[in-house]
């Protein structure tokens, strides 16, 4: 029987995969950049999962109610303008005066706007998501003084003071859960939807029925209440029309996020586990808009203020920051392993080292998949604890022993309580990284000090 024999170039180049330096290192780094695309895949699944997310919270919001925001309440005063037109005339050899009637509208903020809002608020879930909504009670009060438009060129004769009305706007129309009454000095007038308003923003109109204005706007003060009760969700705001407009929030919700131009008192606001309290006040002079307006609403959205009701914890956002230490985590192990084989002389085939690598990226689906059924502390320990378990009794039978195994199981430990810690601060994420990662190149350049680079 003959024996064949490989070519002497092919048994070089076997021997120097397996025992150069620079091969091994070329190997490692290939596999590496490989992996990268099993990690891109974990990252779209996250992020398709956080879009899911999204979408069902916004299929719950727009079956509860949504955001709440309102604007108003505005007098709303019709007037009149007029235009001359001339005419000639052939026959008479003269001009002929037409003079045409407009009736336009004026729209005035009161001088005073008070607001008590009274907010529970609760979770609702479908599935594995969940969103914030509440239901309040927005109890309003204040008082318009006597209305003199003289400045904006009208007279009052030419005000049609018995057609005046009250516009209360609205981004939430279908989570109203009550009537809405206004009493101007104790006389109730009701509202109605107007559709055909010129509306220049995406808020919905309340109009109240015909109001005589010259009892009630023209020569003396006026005071106001109306109360709103809401089903919303997300957000709660106020557009500060009032000359001074002060709001009072409280609600059991402990993890408020005060949004808008203005912020609470920092002197009355108290949050706590129960919930919070806040109390806003916003004057004449801290806004860039006047008290009248003509022919129609100001959009004043940019103005607003309020609070976000949010579900604080964001189990998708915390696996996605975890995601993207991904390349480090596999890289640092690959690393650990690169340095055993070196110094011990250990052989590791590459096909090792791509299931090491495939048991690394099972951390992240592992820890996306038990986040949506429980806490992201117990997924990732879960996670972690499974993963660091397979690699260490998987390194038992690569490496005949049980030092290294134990010693790669406490280094992926380390790096992965390093990283959850990472993931949990917010303003020294940066810092503590940096930090981190230069007593990681520290050891590693200790721990190859010993090697010899030059053979091979």
């Amino acid at each position: 029987m003959e024996i064949q024999h490989l070519p002497p170039q092919q048994n070089k180049f076997s021997q120097w995969l397996k025992t150069s330096i620079t091969a091994r290192m070329l190997m490692v780094g290939f596999l590496v950049i490989i992996l990268l695309i099993p990690l891109s895949f974990i990252n779209n699944l996250i992020n398709e999962r956080a879009f899911r997310q999204q979408d069902v919270v916004n299929e719950i919001n727009q079956k509860w109610g949504n955001n709440v925001l309102v604007y108003g309440p505005m007098i709303k005063l019709p007037y009149k303008t007029y235009t001359e037109t001339k005419t000639y005339n052939e026959k008479t050899k003269t001009y002929f005066k037409e003079t045409q009637i407009h009736k336009k509208y004026a729209y005035i903020f009161p001088e005073h706007l008070n607001a008590k809002v009274d907010v529970n608020s609760k979770t609702l879930k479908r599935g594995n998501f969940e969103s914030a909504v509440f239901t309040t009670q927005m109890d309003f009060n204040g008082q318009y003084i006597p209305v003199d438009l003289t400045s904006k060129g009208i007279k009052s004769e030419d005000i049609i003071w018995d057609k005046a009305s009250i516009v209360i706007k609205t981004s939430n129309l279908k989570g109203i859960k009550s009537e809405v009454q206004i009493k101007l000095n104790n006389k109730a007038y009701s509202f109605e939807t107007n559709f055909n308003q010129n509306n220049n923003s995406n808020l919905d109109i309340l109009e109240s029925s015909f109001i005589n204005g010259s009892d009630a706007f023209k020569t003396k003060k006026t005071d106001f209440t109306f109360s709103i009760k809401f089903n919303g969700s997300t957000k709660l705001e106020l557009i500060p029309i009032g000359k001074t407009t002060k709001m009072e929030m409280s609600s059991n919700w402990a993890d408020p996020s005060f949004i808008g131009n203005y912020l609470p008192n920092d002197e009355t606001k108290s949050i706590s586990k129960k919930g919070f309290k806040a109390d806003w006040k916003v004057l004449y002079i801290n806004r860039a808009f006047s008290q009248q307006h003509l022919k129609k609403i100001p959009n004043l959205n940019q103005f607003a203020f309020g609070t976000k009701f949010m579900v604080m914890v964001d189990e998708y956002q915390k696996s996605e920051r975890s995601a993207k230490y991904g390349f480090l985590v596999i890289g640092l192990t690959f690393l650990v392993f690169f340095l055993i084989q070196t110094l011990s002389k250990i052989n590791i085939h590459p096909f090792q080292y791509l299931m090491i690598g495939l048991a690394l990226t099972m951390f992240y689906t592992l820890l996306v998949s038990i986040s949506e059924h429980s806490n992201f502390l117990k997924a990732y320990l879960v996670a972690g604890i499974s993963v660091i378990a397979l690699i260490t009794l998987y390194s038992k039978s690569i490496l005949k022993t049980f030092k290294f195994p134990l010693f790669i199981g406490a280094s992926l430990s380390a790096l992965y309580t390093f990283i959850y810690v990472i993931i949990q601060l917010e303003n020294y994420a940066l810092l503590v990284g940096s930090i981190g990662l230069f007593l990681i190149l520290a050891i590693v350049m200790f721990v190859s000090r010993k090697i010899d680079w030059n053979n091979g």
